[in-house]
């Protein structure tokens, strides 16, 4: 029963590092990376559409994407969506491939991305807090209803705690490496 609870907690927790994953590569740093465009919302024939399912993207340079929509009708649509982002890059268009340069990055845009990603990962250690909340109550729970004994449910806020401080840590080095990576000039 401890078990369950526990492996339900690895599980949400799990969940918030790859929020937070996904979160911190979309982040902009010196350099171009696909993060950056590929959950970017394209509005394609009325529907919105993620950027990576349209076009293949790579970054042949270490300051540029290229973008090589699978339609070339898609295009303008690409075009319009990263204008309309706050991405803060103006696409060039060669008619089949649009190419994105990725500026370098000012101290004071640096300071404010660090700031950012310092929000995010706060963000994440909540949630898993959060997480560690609710499955302590649940073992509560059980203790209360008799499922388990005393000694159980103490065992298992110790196992829960010691879970809560991996991830916290795990999550934390995410942020330290991202503020490196952005604070890299």
């Amino acid at each position: 029963m401890i078990n369950d609870v526990l492996a339900e907690a690895k599980k949400a927790m799990d969940k918030s590092v790859e929020a937070l994953h996904t979160d911190l590569a979309a982040l902009r740093t010196g350099r171009a990376s696909t993060g950056l465009v590929n959950k970017l919302l394209v509005e394609y024939y009325g529907t919105p559409t993620m950027l990576q399912e349209l076009a293949m993207i790579s970054v042949p340079e270490p300051q540029l994407i290229a973008i090589r929509p699978y339609d070339p009708g898609a295009l303008k649509h690409i075009e319009r969506a990263i204008m309309q982002s706050d991405l803060g890059m103006t696409p060039n268009n060669d008619g089949k491939i649009i190419r994105l340069q990725v500026p370098s990055l000012t101290e004071e845009r640096r300071r404010n991305l660090v700031k950012t990603a310092a929000k995010r990962v706060e963000e994440a250690r909540v949630s898993i807090r959060n997480t560690r909340r609710d499955k302590l109550e649940d073992l509560r729970e059980f203790e209360k209803e008799k499922m388990i004994s005393e000694d159980d449910f103490y065992a298992g806020r110790d196992q829960l705690q010691k879970l809560t401080d991996d991830y916290i840590k795990k999550v934390d080095e995410m942020g330290a490496a991202k503020e490196k990576e952005i604070l890299e000039v």
